[in-house]
């Protein structure tokens, strides 16, 4: 399907609620209907600071994010809310947080993020998505909040792979807290349900006849003559033509793996092999392709990503024939195109996630890759992992052993009934979907109700943005942090910063305080059945001209200490701490000078689609402002610097002793660094020596003449008051005489 389908409403419906509100999003849809393309629209299209997540290693590499258990560190046994009075098998509440070793980055990354995906949410256990709220009130310091104040928009189909769970741990355990081991019974849906949003246009299939047996297995509601419609492609001794691309589908992963090796035995000519290129960090069991690519010519493959080029020639699913191998790679041809394509490799990325403080932004660190071609044999697969392709020909081998949701995975990856070819009959109690299931997502709003809510949502959304414009808590925070490193901080005069640092950090709690009120008032303005946006408008205006007044004088208090200390040495870190606060009252300086124009845009009555675009492009605008000062105030010392402030110093009328202390540097150093300006004409000798310490010092140079080999035979000749310092200032003195 295409990237961004304008006319597709839900589409556009589900993008609204996840960009524009802070609601809990279930994006849901048959397969076929883009759930994939939306996940990575939001990707490409949000503001908002995003992870993705999924429960398994391959889903998370797929979707192009991290394992739920990696960035949450989430115990791998069940986990119980409250305390569950189990041996060490057992992660309650109270235990959760024993093994969970954040370091402040990720600390960082958690209270920063806005928007958290859960990808392939079906297999997501209900005890495992409790234990990630657990741990988002907890370390967003928000415990009466939902995820911590956290959108989180799942993606996924109930009817498709369900959670795995034991059954003793079911048993004996999770069945005690939960109704069942889906998402959607977890503790913290009961606080905060998310809106039920189902794809509606189906891109895989267009027969009307096809769609209808398939939402109807998909319902539990298969008739007698749906399963005589199939069964019109019951073939148990079928074999397909030669160059007819069907792929079986089949329920166990060995029977795949040894139908797959033996029709590659039977080919004749010479095994080819490709290893994959790992570098860096990638775990095995998030693979994505084979680490060891064996084919022949004449193999039937799969391509198992989409083609990244505009033509599109194949997509993840599509079957082919390996044609050729040679030096250049392998080469395929497909059975709507006899051209060859000579495939490419792929790379794959495992990543983190990790905020930068100083753009105010969640990036992507690459841990390490996975190269391979995009391929793999396809003579036979199983359903298990069909799950997400598009077949146009497929023959279907489940016996009696098909699984809860397995019928409905299988034949929803054809594109047609044309192409079905099934091994075995499917008899109806092979056709079961979870009845919770049906009734979770039967949750979901008529059309013109969800256009009504996100209208109410989007304009609740633009008076929250300009609440938070006005939270200083986030500076507070911060700075709390900064004010603990000061017991272990080895910066100079280290009582005199502490003073300084505990004078700002009540300045902060001040406006704090003070703001808090604020946002008090204008919770009464915008929850009124009417909301006055003119008189809105008005307190905002006389708000923002006392809040930029106190953060003038913030930043004014800010700058001079940072510049007291960006003179002395060892004090970089502390420098760099300083400037990341910096940045953070730069920040608030800049939102509360856009409040002023989003309340003017409110009371103008500007439509919700102008005022959330005035959002979007505030925020653009922000990122932009935040990289331009983030360059100036974290920019290395370009060489001389230090040399430089000294001078200054000197000129504004400190002498060198006074230089010396204010610095932390020894005397010896800042005469050398102005000794270094005699060059350029920016200081003479006569401002360092006095004229007899230069005349004893320029005799003695010129009595060793052309035997002078360094600054120590002028030492020893001078008595112990000449430093080194005052015999190279000469030096230097007497070689741009010479030159001149």
């Amino acid at each position: 399907m295409p990237e961004h389908d304008a006319e597709n409403k839900w589409f556009e419906l589900a993008a609204g609620l996840v960009n524009n509100s802070n609601r809990h999003v279930f994006l849901t849809g048959k397969a076929g209907t883009g759930k994939t393309t939306f996940l990575k629209y939001i990707q490409r299209h949000t503001y908002k600071k995003t992870a993705v997540v999924a429960p398994t290693g391959v889903a998370a590499i797929n979707a192009g994010g991290v394992t739920m258990h990696s960035f949450f560190q989430l115990p791998f046994g069940p986990y119980v809310p409250g305390s569950s009075g189990w041996n060490n098998s057992v992660t309650d509440s109270n235990t959760l947080f024993k093994h969970i070793r954040f370091n402040q980055a990720k600390r960082d990354l958690l209270r920063e993020l806005e928007l958290l995906i859960i990808d392939e949410v079906s297999m997501v256990r209900a005890d495992m998505l409790d234990a990630v709220d657990a741990i988002c009130r907890h370390f967003r310091r928000q415990p009466y909040t939902p995820f911590g104040g956290l959108q989180v928009l799942y993606i996924g189909d109930l009817f498709q792979l369900p959670p795995v769970v034991n059954d003793e741990e079911w048993k004996n355990i999770l069945s005690l807290h939960y109704k069942s081991p889906f998402f959607f019974d977890a503790q913290v849906i009961r606080e905060a349900e998310p809106l039920v949003v189902e794809l509606k246009k189906i891109y895989r299939q267009d027969e009307e006849e096809f769609i209808s047996v398939l939402n109807n297995i998909r319902n539990n509601a298969a008739r007698e003559e749906d399963l005589d419609l199939l069964h019109e492609h019951f073939d148990r001794s079928f074999e397909p033509a030669y160059g007819e691309s069907y792929i079986l589908l089949t329920t166990h992963n060995n029977k795949a793996d040894a139908i797959n090796q033996q029709r590659l035995e039977q080919l004749k000519g010479r095994v080819y092999g490709f290893p994959a290129e790992i570098k860096g960090e990638f775990s095995e069991k998030a693979f994505p392709a084979d680490k060891e690519l064996q084919l022949k010519e004449g193999a039937q493959v799969m391509f198992i990503k989409n083609d990244k080029g505009e033509a599109r020639r194949y997509y993840n699913g599509k079957l082919a024939m390996v044609s050729r191998i040679d030096e250049e790679g392998i080469y395929v041809t497909t059975e709507d195109s006899p051209d060859e394509l000579l495939v490419e490799q792929e790379t794959w990325k495992n990543i983190r996630y990790a905020y930068d403080r100083e753009k105010d932004r969640i990036d992507e660190e690459e841990l390490g890759t996975f190269r391979q071609y995009p391929l793999r044999l396809a003579w036979a697969i199983t359903i298990h992992k069909s799950q997400g392709l598009t077949f146009e020909k497929a023959i279907i081998d489940a016996g009696a052993s098909f699984a809860a949701g397995q019928v409905y995975v299988a034949l929803s990856r054809l594109t047609s009934l044309k192409g079905l070819v099934l091994y075995s009959r499917i008899h109806p109690n092979a056709i079961h979907t979870d009845e919770r299931v049906l009734r979770f997502v039967q949750n979901e709003m008529p059309e013109e109700e969800l256009e009504s809510l996100l209208a109410a949502e989007q304009k609740k959304f633009v008076g929250h943005t300009l609440v938070s414009f006005f939270d200083w808590q986030k500076i507070i925070d911060h700075f709390q942090s900064h004010l603990e490193t000061y017991a272990e901080n080895g910066i100079p005069e280290k009582e005199q910063a502490l003073e300084w640092a505990t004078a700002f950090y009540n300045s902060l709690l001040e406006q704090g305080a003070i703001a808090d009120k604020f946002i008090r008032q204008l919770g009464e303005i915008l929850s009124a059945n009417k909301i006055d946006y003119a008189h809105l408008h008005q307190r905002i205006i006389a708000a923002v001209k006392y809040f930029l007044e106190a953060v003038k004088k913030l930043l004014h208090a800010l700058q001079d200490h940072t510049e007291a200390y960006r003179i002395r040495k060892r004090t970089k870190k502390y420098i760099t701490e300083l400037d990341a606060i910096q940045l953070l009252i730069k920040r608030k300086e800049f939102q509360l000078q856009q409040s002023t124009t989003l309340a003017a845009a409110l009371s103008n009555n500007n439509d919700t689609g102008q005022l959330l675009n005035l959002i979007e492009s505030q925020q653009n605008k922000s990122a932009v402002i935040t990289d331009e000062l983030s360059k100036k105030t974290t920019a290395k010392r370009q060489k001389g610097e230090s040399q430089r402030i000294s001078l200054e110093m000197f000129k504004s009328g400190n002498d060198v002793q006074a230089i010396a202390r204010e610095r932390g540097y020894a005397v010896s150093t800042i005469e050398g660094h102005l000794a270094s300006f005699i060059p350029t004409g920016e200081v003479s000798i006569q401002d360092l020596l006095p004229d007899e310490k230069i005349k004893k010092i320029t005799a003695v140079i010129e009595s060793l003449g052309d035997n002078l080999n360094s600054s120590k035979e002028v030492k020893d000749q001078l008595p112990d008051e000449y430093s080194f310092a005052d015999i190279r200032a000469v030096m230097l003195h007497l070689k741009n005489e010479t030159k001149s």
